[in-house]
Formats: structure tokens, C-alpha cells, sequence
């Protein structure tokens, strides 16, 4: 801001000269007292310069009969699991009212290293949302998959100072924290003087001291209010999560009251454009908290001034003179309803989007598997096993479970139990590194026919296929190689329904609403094969992710969280 715009604020603010936009007769939510008060907004550039009655403005927005309320703010999400790019997520997100996304581009950045960092960082200069990075610290997430980068703390200084950069995102290698690995505390030590995210399922007691004590402050994999409470009590501020998969909102809603809404905020991590349509964004969120009974104003905190303190962004969160003017325009508090959004002093409009310079998209061949045969997933007995151990997988958890089964055997191995639900699973490195495919057994899904195949496989991303038989494993896996990745259902030996997501094998180009119209197809192919998860394709995705308890599945093989080491 130069002496002449700054000279403009001041004398704006005191109705001395008009302001670009002034907001009108607006009801506006105090989020700090509950208050609300019937005022106007003035705006100048993209800062708030008063809240007044009858100021003048170039630009005049009618508030008559509506409340405004700072832009939300999402602490913790992973774009990539939109399914479309930062530009689109952007142009998808921002009518929700979220103003301000924290993002770690750890999805795209275990495919392509720090080229997907950067892919990130150049779109974020260009969207009208304001989208900040917290730089991926565990790539990969494990030494126990196959990743297609490695990012070391020399790869990540170069964005350090990034204007776009908070800090590290999530520390999700806790035993590498606890037990002082050189990699881990390389990080940790660079990032002493910034913000350092957490990611800590189920770490309790002497675990999570140690994990603190670290540096680490925010966490948003609480799926308990007891261990929330736990949390809060040491310092951690705790980020409520409501995505596509992981849904921890019905548990952690009475954690928020008007004790700790300074120190709670809200989070998607991952949730996708179908959901978005139907449900909302933190919008969303917000109305069940307070239809859940928690007080209004210290929910719409939690989803801005409180999310804002906790992670330094010390200019927004609030509508005030001097705070920069990220505002929601709301037909009703109580239903969140969003009617207009103010973004960095702009009035949010289609002509606004399509005014943005585009990013080239990265990452385009990066899906080097080879074709499989239905041999490949043949999974051979051990001497002396009478029980195989199972994938538990539950609807709205990432948590998976461990349990048994006792599985017949033929001349292909240890077969399916489809009356027991119990089905194949297997992931297969998708990087051109070792051809690697880790085979095993999981329940949960209910298929009894048919299988699914994913090309979103968190962490690593490698190809995760569930099925009821070889052959269609073994099809639907192969169609996504050919698609450059994606989703694919495969059933009687055809593909039922695909989603090519051709960009690093996470992302499409096409606009969020054909992605919507995709989904829906291929929820309702994965119904055929009398799937009963609700969001069976992000499951799927989350079957790879040895970073949270308590068995999941590799390329490398079948492996425990809790013992940090393979399934003997």
C-alpha cells in the first residue's frame, strides 16, 4: 500500500471522501461480544475502513435484511481432494463464503516432488480466494510405501520466505518426532520461529507431550471430545474436521463452547465437489454446529477470527476499520445462508474468475504402472495360516480396524468371503520405481460383485483397487493407467463408470460441475455392486495411508500403525 492509498483509508474511514464499495444497512454479527448492529461497511482497496452509517462509496452494495459476517476460514485441507485444480477449487469454494484456505499440496507433492509445490504457489498468486501454503514435511509420508518424491528440508527452504507460506504443514510422522529422526528434526528445527501443524490420531498422554513439545500447536485429527479435551487442555488448538470421509463433527461439537471458541477452528481436509454442492463447504459446518446448539457467535469465531490468531494471519478474521475485507453477506445466521461474498475488497462475480490468468497443469504423465493381469492379485496362503488379517473399514472413518477372517483356498489362493463381506485389496506402485503390489483382504465395503479402482491413494498415490474378483480388479486397474488416473468401477468384465484425472494423477481440468456429474455416476455404479459406504472412492483412497491406525495397506504389503512395521 503506497502514502496515497493508505492517505485514502485514513480519510474514507473518517466519511471525509467516498470508499470503492460501501456495504448499506447491513446487520453486522460482532463475533467477538455477540452483538449485532444495523451499520454500513466501507471498503477501501482491500481493506475495511469503517463501520459507520451513511457513508458514501463508488460501488453500493444493498445489505438491507441480511447480516455480514467475517470470510470464513478453512485450517487444514488438501485441494487435491476437490479432484479439480486450485484455480477451479478456487472458483468451486469461494461462493461458500471461504474467503482464506490453508492448504498442504502434500497429495500432489508425493507425486511430483517440490515442482508440485510450486504448480501450487503460482496458482494461489493468481486465485481471488486467498490460498496459503503450509509446506508438505512428510513426503514421503512413511519409509514403508513407494512415493514418486522425497522432499528434504533443502527442498523446502527454497519456499520458506514464499509470501503465500505459513509454515509446515502437517507432522504426520509422530514416532519419527518422538524418536528424534534426523530427517523429522531437520524440519522441525527449521521451522522453530514459524507455525509447525500437527497430526496426532489418538496420541495421549507422556506420546502427545513430546509431540508438543516439539513446537507443534494445532491439530485437527481428534476424533474423541475427550481426546480433544486433552488437547486444549496443553495448549493445542484443535481444528473440528468435517470432510468427504473423515467426519469428526458429530463427536467434537461440544467441545465448542464460549470457553474455547478462541482456540477451535474449522476444517474440510478433504472433501469433494459433489459433496460441496450438496452439503456446502465450512458453511456447512457451521449450520449443524449451531443447529447442534453451540452459540452462534462463537461459531462464526471458530470459522474466522480464532482460525485467523491461530495461524498468525494477523490481518483478517473480523469486520472492522483497519482488517482486511473478507466479508460473507448472509440471508440468515442461523442456516449460514451465503448470498454474496466480498473478497480482498472485490465483490465475488463470475467475471471475476474468468479474469484470472490460468496455470499450464503439471504432472500429465504421471502414471508409469504397467498393465496387470488378474494373476496379480492372487494371494498366497503362508504355511500354517489359518486366519488372515482383514481391513476393518468404517463409514465416515479413516481409522481402519484390524480383524480376522478364516478364507478358503483354491488354486488361486486365499479367496473372497463376499457372504462375510470380505473382499480383495491391493495397491500397486504406480511411479515406474519397482513395480511393487502388496495384496491382502478387507471389510466394510459390502461388494458383492464388481470391483473399484483409485489412482488417489493418500499418501503416496499409488493405485489402490477393492474387489469381489480378480478379473475386474485387474480392468479397472488398467483403465486407469490408460486414463492417466482417475477413478474407475468395473463390473462383469466392463467398466461401468470412470472419472479421468489426468494431473498428477489427482486432478482434473474440467470445470467442478462435470466433476459433480462424474461423481454421481460413479457412486451410483459403485451402488451396483451393492457397495454400502457412502463415499466409497475416498475410502478407497484412504486404505494407503499408514499414518493412521490401525491396519492399512501398502505397496509393500500389509501394515500395523500401532507396531509402525509390516503385518509378520
Amino acid at each position: 500500500m503506497d502514502h496515497s492509498q493508505l492517505s485514502k483509508c485514513i480519510l474514507a474511514g473518517q466519511g471525509k471522501v467516498p470508499a470503492d464499495m460501501v456495504i448499506r444497512n447491513v446487520g453486522l454479527l460482532d463475533v467477538i461480544t455477540g452483538a449485532i448492529t444495523t451499520t454500513d461497511i466501507a471498503i477501501v482497496g482491500d481493506r475495511i475502513v469503517g463501520t459507520h452509517a451513511d457513508y458514501k462509496g463508488d460501488i453500493e452494495i444493498d445489505g438491507t435484511g441480511r447480516f455480514a459476517v467475517p470470510g470464513f476460514i478453512d485450517t487444514h485441507l488438501h485441494i487435491e481432494s476437490s479432484l479439480v485444480t486450485p484455480l477451479e477449487f478456487d472458483r468451486c469454494v469461494l461462493p461458500h463464503g471461504v474467503t482464506t484456505v490453508l492448504c498442504d499440496p502434500h497429495e500432489i507433492a508425493n507425486v511430483l516432488g517440490a515442482a508440485g509445490i510450486r504448480y501450487f504457489l503460482d496458482s494461489a498468486e493468481r486465485a481471488i480466494m486467498d490460498i496459503r501454503v503450509n509446506l508438505s514435511s512428510c513426503v514421503p509420508a512413511t519409509p514403508f510405501e513407494t512415493s514418486g518424491a522425497q522432499l528434504e528440508i533443502d527442498d523446502l527452504l527454497p519456499f520458506r520466505n514464499h509470501p503465500k507460506v505459513v509454515g509446515l504443514a502437517e507432522v504426520m510422522n509422530y514416532p519419527g518426532v518422538l524418536n528424534l529422526d534426523p530427517g523429522i528434526m531437520a524440519k522441525l528445527l527449521a521451522f522453530q520461529d514459524g507455525h509447525m501443524d500437527g497430526h496426532a490420531p489418538l496420541v495421549r498422554g507422556l506420546p502427545l507431550n513430546g509431540y508438543m513439545a516439539a513446537g507443534i500447536r494445532t491439530d485437527h485429527e481428534a476424533t474423541s471430545a475427550e481426546e480433544a479435551r486433552e488437547k486444549l487442555a496443553k495448549g493445542m488448538a484443535i481444528l473440528i474436521r468435517e470432510g468427504s470421509v473423515s467426519k469428526d463433527l458429530e463427536a467434537l461439537a461440544e467441545i465448542l463452547d464460549e470457553n474455547t471458541s478462541s482456540f477451535v477452528a474449522l476444517c474440510t481436509d478433504d472433501r469433494n465437489p459433489l459433496d460441496i454442492g450438496e452439503e456446502g463447504h465450512l458453511d456447512a459446518l457451521i449450520r449443524r454446529l449451531i443447529a447442534k446448539g453451540r452459540p452462534l457467535h462463537h461459531v462464526y469465531r471458530a470459522a474466522s477470527h480464532s482460525a485467523a490468531r491461530i495461524f498468525g494471519l494477523k490481518d483478517r478474521g473480523l469486520i472492522g476499520p483497519g482488517w482486511r475485507a473478507d466479508i460473507a453477506l448472509l440471508d440468515n445466521l442461523e442456516e449460514c445462508r451465503v448470498s454474496d461474498v466480498i473478497a480482498g475488497g472485490k465483490l465475488v462475480t463470475p467475471a471475476l474468475f474468468d479474469a484470472r490468468e490460468q496455470v499450464p497443469a503439471v504432472g500429465l504423465t504421471s502414471m508409469k504402472a504397467k498393465p496387470v493381469s488378474a494373476d496379480a492379485f492372487i494371494c498366497e496362503p503362508k504355511p500354517g495360516q489359518n486366519q488372515t488379517p482383514v481391513i476393518g473399514v468404517k463409514p465416515g472413518l479413516i481409522l481402519t480396524f484390524r480383524e480376522e477372517a478364516t478364507l478358503e483356498v483354491s488354486d488361486n489362493g486365499l479367496m473372497p468371503d463376499l457372504d462375510a463381506d470380505v473382499i480383495k485389496v491391493a495397491v500397486i506402485e504406480r511411479h515406474g520405481k519397482n513395480g511393487n503390489i502388496g495384496r491382502s483382504f478387507v471389510t466394510g465395503f459390502g461388494l458383492k460383485q464388481g470391483a473399484i479402482a483409485s489412482s488417489v491413494g493418500h499418501d503416496s498415490h499409488n493405485i489402490t483397487v477393492v474387489g469381489a474378483n480378480d478379473a475386474d480388479m485387474a480392468l479397472a486397474v488398467n483403465r486407469l493407467i490408460e486414463m492417466g488416473g482417475g477413478f474407475a468401477v468395473a463390473n462383469g468384465g466392463k467398466i461401468t463408470a470412470e472419472l479421468a484425472l489426468p494431473v498428477a494423477g489427482l486432478m482434473s481440468e474440467k470445470p467442478f460441475e462435470i466433476i459433480s456429474d462424474d461423481l454421481e455416476h460413479l457412486r451410483s455404479a459403485a451402488k451396483d455392486l451393492d457397495c454400502k459406504l457412502p463415499e466409497p472412492f475416498l475410502q478407497v483412497a484412504f486404505l494407503a495411508l499408514p499414518v493412521i491406525p490401525h491396519l492399512k495397506m501398502t505397496d509393500r504389503g500389509l501394515f500395523d500403525v500401532d507396531k509402525f512395521d509390516f503385518v509378520n
